[in-house]
C-alpha cells in the first residue's frame, strides 16, 4: 500500500517537475493560496473558529471578524507571518534559530514572553497519556532533532523521514505552546523543499491526525506515514490541476 501510494505521488511530482521552474506569476500565486489554506487549516485543527474565507479577510484586509476571540485573530495573522517566513528557509539547512523565530513570528501576539523560547516548564498533552519530556531536556532533544532534520536518510522515503521527523518533533514538544502549528511549518518546509506539496491537514481529518500521532508514541509510525501520504497525495493532485491552470 505504502509503495503504490509513494509511486502516485513521486508519478505527480515528475509531471510537476516538467513544469518548472514555474513562471513568477505562478509562483506568487501558489504561494497566496496555501498561505490561507495552511493557516486556516492548521488553525481549525488546533481549535481556532474561523473560516477559510474568515481567515483570508483577517490576514489579507486587516478585517476584524465579530464574535470570533481576539486570540484566533492572533492565531491567524502570526500564523501567517511565520508561513511567509518558510521561504527564506528552502535554500539551505534548517538551525535552530529558524524554528525559534517562526515560532516567534506565530506566538508574538499571543503571548510575547514565551514567544521564540523553549518551555520552561512541564507540560501534558490533553487527550493522551503520553508525558513530554522534562523542559529541562528540551535543548539537547532540539538539537538532536535538527541534526536529524539535515540528515538523509538511507533506508527509508523521503517523505517516510519527514513524517517520523513531525512525531519526534511534537514529541519533544518544545514549546509552552503553538507546537502542532510549528511543526506542521516544518514539516511542509521539508516537503516544498523537495518539490512535493505543503501539508494540508484538512480539518475533517483531525481525530485522524491526532490518532496518528499518538500511535507513534507508542512506537507505531506507520500510521502516521499514512497518514501523511495520503494527505500530500491529495495536496498533489490538487496542486498539479492549479499549475496547469495557472500556466496556460
Amino acid at each position: 500500500m505504502t509503495t503504490d501510494i509513494l509511486y502516485k505521488i513521486d508519478s505527480i511530482k515528475s509531471v510537476l517537475n516538467s513544469h518548472r521552474p514555474f513562471p513568477d506569476h505562478v509562483v506568487k500565486q501558489l504561494k497566496d493560496y496555501y498561505r490561507v489554506g495552511l493557516t486556516y487549516t492548521s488553525n481549525a485543527i488546533e481549535g481556532n473558529t474561523l473560516t477559510e474565507s474568515e481567515t483570508k479577510v483577517v490576514i489579507e484586509d486587516g478585517i476584524t471578524i465579530g464574535g470570533k476571540s481576539l486570540r484566533e485573530h492572533n492565531e491567524a495573522i502570526g500564523h501567517a507571518k511565520a508561513y511567509d517566513h518558510i521561504y527564506s528557509l528552502l535554500d539551505r539547512n534548517i538551525a535552530e534559530e529558524d524554528i525559534l523565530i517562526l515560532h516567534k513570528l506565530f506566538f508574538q501576539q499571543i503571548n510575547s514572553e514565551n514567544a521564540g523560547k523553549y518551555r520552561q516548564r512541564n507540560v501534558i498533552i490533553t487527550g493522551t497519556d503520553f508525558l513530554p519530556p522534562d523542559y529541562s531536556e528540551v535543548p539537547a532533544l532540539m538539537k538532536k532533532h535538527i541534526e536529524n532534520i539535515n540528515s538523509n536518510a538511507k533506508d527509508k522515503h523521503y517523505l517516510e523521514q519527514a513524517s517520523d521527523l513531525h512525531a519526534e518533533f511534537e514529541a519533544i514538544h518544545p514549546f509552552i505552546d503553538g507546537n502542532g502549528r510549528i511543526g506542521r511549518l516544518l514539516l511542509s518546509i521539508l516537503t516544498i523543499k523537495n518539490g512535493y506539496s505543503p501539508v494540508i491537514v484538512p480539518p475533517v481529518r483531525r481525530a485522524e491526525y491526532i490518532t496518528a500521532l499518538q500511535k507513534t508514541n507508542k512506537g507505531d509510525v506507520s500510521t502516521l506515514r499514512a497518514f501523511i501520504l495520503s494527505v500530500i497525495y491529495e495536496e498533489l493532485k490538487s496542486l498539479q490541476k492549479l499549475v496547469e491552470h495557472l500556466i496556460k
